[in-house]
Formats: C-alpha cells, structure tokens, sequence
C-alpha cells in the first residue's frame, strides 16, 4: 500500500485495514518506524468527509508541534489547537489538544465530542504516569460509545491486556498491532574517561580492578576512582558522527556544556548560521536580544552547537529546532522534554547521565525512559545504524541495572487511577448511583486488579475515594442530599485545585477583592516555588496585607501553604497590573523567562476556567481585566 508516496510497512497496513474495519487500535512500534502515518491516514481519510478526529499529546510542545505540521499538510483552515490558554480555530474538523483538555470536554459534555470519528492518543504510555495517567483512562472511559481510539507508543509491554481492557468497557473490537524492528538499527556503546567509547562489560572489568576501591593508598591509579567523563572529550571521538542530541537533565547543564564545547573550538564559525539567526531576530524586540539566554544562543549557534529546553521562549526554541531541521546543528544539548514526540532524529544521542533526579530523590532511568530517548538516533533514508553513547561515571557505576535498562524495554503500563473532586461532581451530575458504581468497577486499575469479573467486583480504592470526596463536597456546600448545589455547578467546571477555587470564588468571598488582588491568590495556587528562586523586589501594600489578613481569617484557606508566598508573588502580578511587560519582570526576578511564560500561561487557563464556570457579572468582569494585562504584559514573547 502506498500512502503520501510511501511504500507502507506491513503493521502500518495493518493497523489501517483495522481503522477501516472501525476498530479501535493499539500500535506498539519502535521511535521513527512510521506510526504518525497511521495518525495521518485517519485525519486525510476524515478531513475529506468533515469529520472530526481529535489529535491529543501528552505536553503542549507536541500538540504546537502537531498543529505546525498538520497546518501545513491539511490547510490552516481545518486545523485548530486546544492547550488550555491557547484556542485556535476550535470549530476546525481536525482538533489537536492536550490529553487533558480532551478530558474536561468530555466530563463538561461539550458539544465539539458529539461526532467523533477516532481519538488519537499520542504517547499513550504516560497512562503509566503517576501524576497524570488518571487523564488517560478518564478520557478512555467516558469517551462516546461510537468513538474509536487509536493508541500509539514506543513499546507496550502488556498491550493485549490493555487492549482488553478498552473492548471490555467499550464493546468494540480492539486491535494489538505490534511491530519490534527498527527501520534504523541502533548500536549502543559506553563513553568511560579511561577507556574513551567502549562496552559496558570492558567497562565494568576494569572498574572491578581491586585498586580502584581503594581510597587511601596512593598509587598511580587514585585519580582514576574520581575522574568523571568529559563530554567535550566525547564529542571529539564522535565529531563524525553528528549530528547528535546530547540528553542532559538539568536546564543548566544544557546550557553550560554547550558553552564549554562552543569555546574550546572544536567546530568552526559558521557565517549562514549567524545570518539565519539574526534574520529570524530581526523583528523581535529589543529585549530579547538582551537576554543571556539570547546571548549564549547566538555565541554557541554560531558554531553550529545549541541548547533546548523549557527555560526558553518560544521564539528562541523556534530558531533551535529550525536550524536543527536544516542540518545546521551538530550537536544539541537538550532535556528529555525533545524525546516526547517531537520528530527530531539525529544520527547520535548521547547521554550526559543514566540518573535523573525525579522530585523525591535521584534514580536511574527506567528501560522506557532511556529507550523514548535513545530511539531518537538514526535519521530513516540517511542512516545505516544509529548510535546510542550514555556517559558513564564510575562513582556510582552500577553494572547490572545499566544491563538491565538498556536491554529491552520491559515495563508494562500500569494504572495510577484516582478520583478527583472534578469527578465526583460530573459524575453525580450525569449519572444515576447505580451507574456511578459502574463506572467506577470499570478502570484500568481494576481490569489489573480483578481480572475478568472486574466490572462485577467492587473496587475499594476507587469507591472508598469517590465516598470520601462526596462527604467532603458535602461539608463545604458543593453537595446537597446528594445533589449539585450552585456552588456544586461552579466547581464542577474548574479542574484543578477544586476546593480551593469554590471557596474563593463562590459566594462572598471575593466579592469585595479587586482583579489585582484575585490574581494574586491565583498566582500563588500555580506558582512552583523553589529554593533557588530570586526575587529581587516585592510590593507589600495595603492591598496586600488586607488579602493576608482574609485569607489567615478563612477556615480552609489558612492552612493553604502556597499563600505564604503571597508577597513573593506580587514581584510576578504587579508589574502586570502597572503596563509592565514580561522583561522588567525577569530583570527583577531573575527567573528563566520560559518559566516565569509558562507561569504566566498557567494563570490565564485558571482565570478563564473561572470565568467559563461563574454567573457573577462582576467577577467576570475582573477576570477579563486579569486576561488583559496578563496578555498584554506576555504579547512580545507569547507565539505559538
């Protein structure tokens, strides 16, 4: 079968006979082996007959990505994008959207899921994610009887049983197409400071050398034990192998060993690059060519070295991946955030790192982790291998687990449903007891658990949840006799921070609190603190020491934690509120201006769910001044 004037593979035929069949499919193929053809097939197919298909990824840098793409192939018009603070053409046929916009339709049963031909499910493993799988199986589960689903990711461990598990609740057929071989083979080595590029077994044999454990005595081998490899060092070894995607998981690294390669100058200047970057700069304000972010871009760039990741605007991180599109980049320093979707191969990648520090402490990487990442190397139609180099440091060098990671991706999706207040309510709303108590039999948690009877055996994490929530919706008003009350109603449109939002902006509390000061609480609710952040300047007023004072009076809101970073936050809003746009923030804050963007971006999702869920003309009056300024302090860097 030939398709966009490529001769398809026998699972990408597959997979299509089953999509015309109407079935649901579950694809399970290496990185760069051709499942986003799969995807294209349906919305070609569809966008023909004005039906809709729904396109949904896991991070908003993907669904940009995907909008991008499917514009051009398939026309602006048809096309629209859904993040939360972003809506383009949302009547379009072809709508690409996160996972968990996809998900607050269907609990709020919004029209534009009514005619739904397939829901594309892109990187469908992060069902698997402790904090956002619920997403996953909530939109699975209360999808449209007549919706299909087509479920792509790497490598599925257990996809038959995930596969029955959605034609047990869903009552279509559910089809498992699995394809092992990659259209690029990979070779992986190891880069050691002693060995250079070399095996993990020659590796670990020279590290076992008694001599190298022992701290105290002096001998020629002592700096050995303590010596950790260098990636410039590294980079020299490979220069013939580039481009290459060099995986860091720290923003800062990224940014540092770009510097450290660019100046002991082992690629030469590039005069096109330059003129590239400063053609695409040319109509950006003048700001942004102050920024050292900037700054170091063009310094590194220039010699064909970059650095990405989420600390970056959007314009900055547009440049990088054009360039790197072009050929132009021989080597990039990234975060992992590159590996999720974004089609972006590159004939190396290397790794700065085999542990990663996940929030609680440092870890190695799962088989799933490294293989999303290694998978990136090899460019199909360039590459005859794909080479695949972590850095090892002997220190905390752990030979049986690294074996373990590398050789195959054996970790199963798993569920990590939970309940939240947003559910409870929608769920009360549209469902009768009995149908509650089924679909709450009916999650992937309990098809894990339970097996076949599954549907028929209760699930106590998941009912003892709901009842606890119900109890406490009830306490605060939300329920009545088991019903929705009008504070019920709001809450059930806002999908994040439940009880928090339905005491501050249901009945009096807000009433006499100016845009300026609502902003604030809001701020703070979606603000990620940290030790290292610099506030160089706050604004304490008497506005301010007024809401300090509602909130501490407040039965539930004074135990709020993310208050206490009030003041700290007025460094962020103010400035808002006074014309300033986002660049006098960042010279009084310091903090990295994708950050402090993305922060901005966090606040209006907020502001609009709250004016979408209020009937208070006055309260939405001021979460339109708060969209104003908040807009209009973003606009110089705010692009798609």
């Amino acid at each position: 079968m030939i398709f966009k004037g490529l001769n398809l593979d026998r699972f990408q035929e597959e997979a299509i006979n089953a999509i015309d069949k109407n079935h649901s499919v579950i694809v399970s193929a290496p990185t760069g082996s051709g499942k986003t053809l799969i995807a294209d097939y349906i919305i070609s197919r569809d966008v023909k007959k004005g039906i809709r298909v729904i396109y949904t990824a896991p991070i908003k840098a993907l669904s940009n990505q995907k909008y991008k793409d499917f514009c051009k192939d398939y026309g602006e018009e048809n096309i629209g994008l859904l993040t939360g603070d972003t809506v383009k053409n949302p009547d379009a046929t072809i709508l690409i959207m996160t996972t968990e916009i996809y998900r607050n339709m269907l609990m709020s049963d919004d029209s534009v899921i009514k005619n739904i031909s397939y829901v594309i499910f892109d990187e469908i493993h992060f069902i698997s994610d402790i904090e956002r799988g619920y997403v996953w199986e909530e939109s699975i589960i209360f999808s449209k009887s007549r919706t299909r689903f087509l479920c792509l990711s790497a490598t599925i461990p257990n996809a038959k049983e995930f596969a029955d598990w959605i034609s047990s609740i869903k009552n279509h057929e559910v089809e498992v197409i699995e394809h092992d071989a990659r259209p690029i083979p990979l070779k992986t080595n190891f880069y050691d400071f002693e060995l250079g590029i070399s095996t993990l077994s020659d590796i670990r044999d020279i590290a076992e050398i008694p001599i190298y454990h022992n701290i105290g005595r002096r001998s020629r081998y002592t700096d050995r034990r303590i010596q950790t490899p260098s990636h410039i060092e590294l980079i020299r070894a490979i220069r013939d192998k580039v481009p290459c995607l060099f995986f860091s998981f720290s923003r800062f690294k990224c940014e540092r060993m770009a510097d450290e390669l660019c100046n002991c100058g082992i690629f030469g200047y590039d005069k096109n690059i330059s003129e590239i970057v400063s053609e695409r700069l040319s109509d950006s304000p003048s700001e942004i060519h102050e920024l050292k972010s900037t700054i170091l871009l063009k310094k590194t760039l220039s010699r064909g070295i970059g650095f990405h990741h989420a600390g970056l605007i959007p314009v900055l991180k547009d440049i990088v991946e054009e360039l790197f599109c072009l050929g132009l980049i021989k080597v990039l320093y990234t975060t992992e955030t590159f590996a999720v979707g974004i089609n972006m191969p590159a004939k190396t990648v290397c790794f700065e790192t085999l542990r990663k520090y996940d929030g609680i402490s440092f870890r190695h990487l799962s088989s799933k982790e490294f293989f999303q990442i290694a998978g990136r190397a090899g460019r199909r139609g360039i590459d005859a291998v794909g080479y695949v180099i972590p850095m090892i440091n002997r220190n905390d060098f752990d030979y049986n687990t690294i074996k373990r990671i590398i050789s195959k991706d054996t970790v199963p999706i798993n569920s990590h449903f939970k309940i939240s207040p947003n559910t409870v309510l929608n769920m009360i709303k549209r469902y009768s007891a009995e149908e509650i108590s089924e679909i709450l039999c009916k999650s992937f948690d309990s098809y894990q658990k339970y097996g076949k009877r599954f549907d028929k055996t209760r699930n106590i994490k998941s009912h003892d949840a709901f009842d606890s929530l119900k109890k406490k919706l009830t306490q605060l008003g939300d329920l009545k006799e088991g019903n929705l009350t009008h504070k019920g109603l709001f809450t059930s449109k806002i999908y994040c921070d439940e009880f928090l939002m339905g005491e501050i902006f249901f009945g009096k509390f807000h009433e006499d609190l100016n845009g300026y000061q609502l902003a604030l609480i809001i701020g703070c609710l979606c603000f990620e603190y940290r030790e290292d952040t610099q506030i160089k300047k706050v604004y304490p007023d008497k506005s301010t020491t007024y809401l300090k004072s509602k909130i501490n009076g407040h039965d539930y809101l004074k135990s709020e934690k993310r208050f206490d970073e009030l003041i700290t936050l007025t460094a962020l809003i103010r400035p808002c509120f006074y014309g300033e746009n986002i660049f006098a923030v960042i010279e009084k804050t310091q903090l990295p201006e994708g950050d402090l963007l993305r922060f901005y971006r966090t606040v209006l999702d907020r502001v609009s769910q709250i004016a979408q869920a209020t009937n208070d003309a006055q309260l939405s009056k001021k979460m339109d001044e708060c969209t104003d300024v908040i807009k209009r302090c973003i606009q110089l860097v705010d692009i798609l």
